[in-house]
Protein backbone atom coordinates (compact mmCIF):
# COMPACT_ATOMS: atom_id res chain seq x y z
CA UNK A 1 0.00 0.00 0.00
CA UNK A 2 1.42 3.65 -1.01
CA UNK A 3 2.64 5.70 2.05
CA UNK A 4 0.00 8.31 2.20
CA UNK A 5 1.37 11.92 1.23
CA UNK A 6 1.26 15.39 3.57
CA UNK A 7 2.30 18.85 3.21
CA UNK A 8 4.74 20.05 6.05
CA UNK A 9 4.00 23.11 7.63
CA UNK A 10 6.41 24.96 9.42
CA UNK A 11 5.81 27.45 12.33
CA UNK A 12 8.07 29.79 13.87
CA UNK A 13 8.15 29.40 17.41
CA UNK A 14 10.54 31.99 18.71
CA UNK A 15 10.96 31.84 22.63
CA UNK A 16 10.53 36.09 22.50
CA UNK A 17 7.73 37.39 20.73
CA UNK A 18 5.68 34.17 20.20
CA UNK A 19 2.68 34.14 17.30
CA UNK A 20 -0.71 33.85 18.97
CA UNK A 21 -2.73 30.83 19.15
CA UNK A 22 -4.89 32.82 16.03
CA UNK A 23 -2.85 34.55 14.14
CA UNK A 24 -0.28 30.91 13.37
CA UNK A 25 -3.68 29.35 12.27
CA UNK A 26 -4.44 32.13 9.92
CA UNK A 27 -1.11 31.90 8.52
CA UNK A 28 -0.67 28.02 8.24
CA UNK A 29 -4.50 28.14 6.43
CA UNK A 30 -2.75 31.22 4.01
CA UNK A 31 0.74 29.32 3.34
CA UNK A 32 -1.40 25.85 2.32
CA UNK A 33 -3.42 27.81 -0.41
CA UNK A 34 -0.60 30.13 -1.43
CA UNK A 35 1.55 26.87 -2.35
CA UNK A 36 -1.46 25.43 -3.80
CA UNK A 37 -2.03 27.94 -6.11
CA UNK A 38 1.98 29.43 -6.80
CA UNK A 39 2.41 29.05 -10.74
CA UNK A 40 5.32 26.75 -9.65
CA UNK A 41 2.00 24.36 -8.81
CA UNK A 42 0.27 24.57 -12.03
CA UNK A 43 0.57 22.00 -14.94
CA UNK A 44 3.92 22.42 -16.03
CA UNK A 45 5.38 23.93 -13.15
CA UNK A 46 8.23 22.09 -10.73
CA UNK A 47 6.20 21.56 -8.15
CA UNK A 48 3.05 20.53 -10.31
CA UNK A 49 3.53 16.12 -9.63
CA UNK A 50 3.88 16.42 -6.22
CA UNK A 51 1.23 19.38 -5.50
CA UNK A 52 -1.38 17.44 -7.92
CA UNK A 53 -0.50 13.68 -6.28
CA UNK A 54 -1.11 14.95 -2.73
CA UNK A 55 -4.60 17.60 -3.82
CA UNK A 56 -6.06 14.14 -5.11
CA UNK A 57 -5.88 12.55 -1.81
CA UNK A 58 -6.91 13.03 1.47
CA UNK A 59 -5.77 17.16 2.58
CA UNK A 60 -3.47 15.00 4.87
CA UNK A 61 -0.94 18.23 6.88
CA UNK A 62 1.90 18.22 9.29
CA UNK A 63 2.53 21.23 11.42
CA UNK A 64 6.15 21.43 13.11
CA UNK A 65 8.09 24.13 14.91
CA UNK A 66 11.26 25.49 14.94
CA UNK A 67 13.30 28.22 16.11
CA UNK A 68 16.32 30.36 15.07
CA UNK A 69 19.12 29.36 12.52
CA UNK A 70 16.18 25.82 12.20
CA UNK A 71 13.88 27.80 10.86
CA UNK A 72 16.00 29.80 8.39
CA UNK A 73 17.47 26.52 7.33
CA UNK A 74 14.04 25.56 5.93
CA UNK A 75 14.15 28.35 2.70
CA UNK A 76 16.11 25.72 1.42
CA UNK A 77 13.35 23.24 0.50
CA UNK A 78 10.85 24.16 -2.52
CA UNK A 79 7.32 25.63 -0.84
CA UNK A 80 6.73 28.85 0.23
CA UNK A 81 6.55 31.38 3.25
CA UNK A 82 4.10 33.76 4.77
CA UNK A 83 4.32 36.40 7.50
CA UNK A 84 1.28 37.03 9.02
CA UNK A 85 0.15 38.93 12.11
CA UNK A 86 3.40 37.93 14.22
CA UNK A 87 3.23 34.82 12.74
CA UNK A 88 5.50 32.62 10.33
CA UNK A 89 4.70 29.69 8.40
CA UNK A 90 6.49 27.85 5.36
CA UNK A 91 4.45 25.64 3.46
CA UNK A 92 6.87 22.69 2.20
CA UNK A 93 5.81 21.62 -1.22
CA UNK A 94 4.67 17.72 -0.22
CA UNK A 95 5.48 14.37 -0.66
CA UNK A 96 5.10 10.86 1.33
CA UNK A 97 5.35 10.80 4.95
CA UNK A 98 7.73 8.18 5.30
CA UNK A 99 9.75 10.29 2.86
CA UNK A 100 10.19 13.31 4.84
CA UNK A 101 13.44 15.28 4.56
CA UNK A 102 15.79 14.64 7.19
CA UNK A 103 15.91 18.71 7.54
CA UNK A 104 12.32 18.38 8.48
CA UNK A 105 12.40 15.01 10.24
CA UNK A 106 14.29 16.64 13.29
CA UNK A 107 11.62 19.40 13.65
CA UNK A 108 9.12 18.47 16.75
CA UNK A 109 5.59 17.87 15.66
CA UNK A 110 3.87 17.48 18.67
CA UNK A 111 3.10 19.55 21.35
CA UNK A 112 2.48 22.92 19.82
CA UNK A 113 0.59 25.60 22.06
CA UNK A 114 0.94 28.91 21.76
CA UNK A 115 -0.50 30.54 24.79
CA UNK A 116 -1.89 33.70 23.83
CA UNK A 117 -5.23 33.05 22.23
CA UNK A 118 -5.16 36.72 20.79
CA UNK A 119 -7.86 38.06 18.47
CA UNK A 120 -9.15 36.97 14.70
CA UNK A 121 -7.91 38.86 12.00
CA UNK A 122 -9.87 41.72 10.55
CA UNK A 123 -12.60 40.99 7.74
CA UNK A 124 -11.54 40.94 4.50
CA UNK A 125 -13.84 41.73 1.29
CA UNK A 126 -14.11 38.42 -0.24
CA UNK A 127 -11.82 36.33 2.02
CA UNK A 128 -12.63 33.91 3.27
CA UNK A 129 -13.41 32.60 7.56
CA UNK A 130 -12.51 29.44 8.61
CA UNK A 131 -14.64 28.64 12.08
CA UNK A 132 -13.09 26.23 14.76
CA UNK A 133 -15.13 24.08 16.84
CA UNK A 134 -16.02 24.95 20.34
CA UNK A 135 -17.11 21.21 21.20
CA UNK A 136 -13.10 19.98 21.12
CA UNK A 137 -10.16 21.39 22.45
CA UNK A 138 -7.29 21.43 19.76
CA UNK A 139 -3.79 22.42 20.25
CA UNK A 140 -1.87 25.27 18.29
CA UNK A 141 -0.91 22.91 15.99
CA UNK A 142 -4.01 20.72 15.43
CA UNK A 143 -5.58 23.84 15.22
CA UNK A 144 -3.37 25.00 12.44
CA UNK A 145 -3.43 22.16 10.41
CA UNK A 146 -7.54 22.30 10.74
CA UNK A 147 -7.09 25.40 9.36
CA UNK A 148 -5.44 24.85 6.76
CA UNK A 149 -7.45 21.57 5.88
CA UNK A 150 -10.63 24.34 6.09
CA UNK A 151 -9.20 26.85 3.30
CA UNK A 152 -7.50 23.67 1.14
CA UNK A 153 -10.98 22.58 0.73
CA UNK A 154 -12.19 25.85 0.23
CA UNK A 155 -9.54 26.37 -2.70
CA UNK A 156 -10.19 23.28 -4.49
CA UNK A 157 -14.78 23.94 -4.36
CA UNK A 158 -15.19 27.26 -4.68
CA UNK A 159 -16.33 27.74 -8.29
CA UNK A 160 -13.22 29.24 -10.25
CA UNK A 161 -14.44 33.22 -10.23
CA UNK A 162 -14.96 33.11 -6.53
CA UNK A 163 -11.49 31.41 -5.89
CA UNK A 164 -10.39 34.65 -8.30
CA UNK A 165 -11.87 37.15 -6.08
CA UNK A 166 -10.23 35.25 -3.12
CA UNK A 167 -6.55 35.50 -4.96
CA UNK A 168 -7.54 39.03 -5.08
CA UNK A 169 -8.06 39.70 -2.00
CA UNK A 170 -4.64 37.91 -1.30
CA UNK A 171 -6.40 34.75 -0.24
CA UNK A 172 -6.79 36.90 3.40
CA UNK A 173 -7.80 34.21 5.89
CA UNK A 174 -9.74 35.06 9.46
CA UNK A 175 -9.86 32.45 12.19
CA UNK A 176 -12.66 32.58 14.60
CA UNK A 177 -13.67 30.78 17.80
CA UNK A 178 -17.72 30.73 17.94
CA UNK A 179 -19.49 29.56 20.77
CA UNK A 180 -21.70 26.28 20.94
CA UNK A 181 -24.74 28.46 19.00
CA UNK A 182 -22.20 30.50 16.74
CA UNK A 183 -20.91 27.16 15.80
CA UNK A 184 -24.60 25.98 15.05
CA UNK A 185 -25.33 28.78 13.07
CA UNK A 186 -22.26 28.24 11.09
CA UNK A 187 -22.75 25.06 10.18
CA UNK A 188 -25.47 25.60 8.48
CA UNK A 189 -24.02 28.32 5.44
CA UNK A 190 -20.56 26.91 5.45
CA UNK A 191 -19.30 25.95 2.42
CA UNK A 192 -17.17 23.42 3.38
CA UNK A 193 -16.84 21.45 6.75
CA UNK A 194 -13.48 19.41 7.71
CA UNK A 195 -14.09 16.24 8.98
CA UNK A 196 -11.31 14.93 11.12
CA UNK A 197 -9.91 11.20 10.65
CA UNK A 198 -9.16 10.81 14.19
CA UNK A 199 -4.87 10.35 13.77
CA UNK A 200 -4.25 12.87 16.29
CA UNK A 201 -6.05 14.66 19.27
CA UNK A 202 -9.76 14.02 18.36
CA UNK A 203 -12.22 11.14 17.83
CA UNK A 204 -12.12 10.34 13.92
CA UNK A 205 -15.78 11.77 12.57
CA UNK A 206 -15.07 15.03 14.55
CA UNK A 207 -15.81 18.37 12.31
CA UNK A 208 -13.12 20.77 13.50
CA UNK A 209 -13.33 23.48 11.11
CA UNK A 210 -15.41 25.39 8.93
CA UNK A 211 -14.97 27.10 5.69
CA UNK A 212 -17.13 30.25 5.25
CA UNK A 213 -17.11 32.61 1.86
CA UNK A 214 -17.82 35.25 1.43
CA UNK A 215 -16.43 36.32 4.92
CA UNK A 216 -18.80 35.28 7.66
CA UNK A 217 -19.67 37.68 10.55
CA UNK A 218 -18.73 36.06 14.02
CA UNK A 219 -17.39 37.07 17.10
Amino acid sequence: MPSPWALQLVLRDERAGRATHLAACEAAAIAAVRLLDDERSAPGGPWHERVATWDAGPVRKVVRRARGVRFEATAALDGVTVEHRGAQVRAVVPGPVDEVPPLLAKLQVGGTELPDVGEPAAPVADGLTVALTPLARLSTGKAAAQSGHAAHLAWRYLADDEVARWRAAGFAVRVVLPDEAGWRRARRTARVEVTDGGFTEVAPGTVTALSCWPTLALP
